[in-house]
């Protein structure tokens, strides 16, 4: 019985003890310092939309047309741009002339206003019976091209071929090959 009234006591020494240090000696900056750090916790991821399940769809004045989608994307506004960043992507562009060219990766950068989009990771091109694998791609409507970039593999059906860059022009399809080191050269096998 004694044992356990000298740990009441104890522990009510202590109890006074925090009590009278938190009213009389703890500064009011430690209390705004807990009081900011709960507000923080409070507040929302950040200021941007998230949706599911967003596409665009882009007619141009010479009739081609660019279509985009994904399933969660984030809209931000950066310098008076829309720019969307895009999960689980998928894409296609026709010129209605030339087959449509399909593109997918797992995350992209677009741009509202002028449509432009960076690809990255696993990007897959289709363009016919042709496929282009590759780390990044950028589709430039200014420009008027796609340029496929890191890792590029291409298989069409005469062969393979593995090279670091393909630059393509959008409407009349020709494409430049080249490797990002002059030393360095364009792997082609065929079928």
């Amino acid at each position: 019985m004694k044992k356990k009234f000298q740990f009441f006591l104890f522990s009510l020494i202590i109890l006074i003890s925090l009590v009278f240090y938190n009213t009389y000696f703890k500064s009011p900056s430690d209390q705004k310092s807990n009081d900011l750090t709960k507000k923080d916790e409070k507040k929302p991821v950040g200021k941007n939309n998230v949706i599911k399940n967003l596409k665009y769809d882009v007619k141009f004045d010479d009739n081609s047309k660019y279509s985009i989608s994904s399933k969660i994307s984030e809209i931000t506004n950066t310098n008076d741009n829309e720019i969307v960043i895009m999960n689980d992507v998928t894409a296609k562009f026709n010129d209605g002339k030339n087959p449509t060219i399909y593109i997918t990766s797992d995350t992209a950068t677009f741009n509202n206003s002028s449509f432009n989009t960076t690809f990255e990771t696993n990007v897959r091109v289709e363009y016919i019976e042709n496929v282009i694998t590759s780390d990044n791609l950028d589709l430039d409507f200014k420009k008027n091209n796609v340029y496929i970039y890191n890792n590029v593999l291409y298989e069409g059906l005469t062969g393979l071929m593995k090279t670091d860059n393909i630059l393509i022009n959008l409407f009349t399809k020709d494409a430049e090959i080249f490797m990002s080191s002059p030393a360095k050269k364009v792997e082609i096998s065929s079928k």
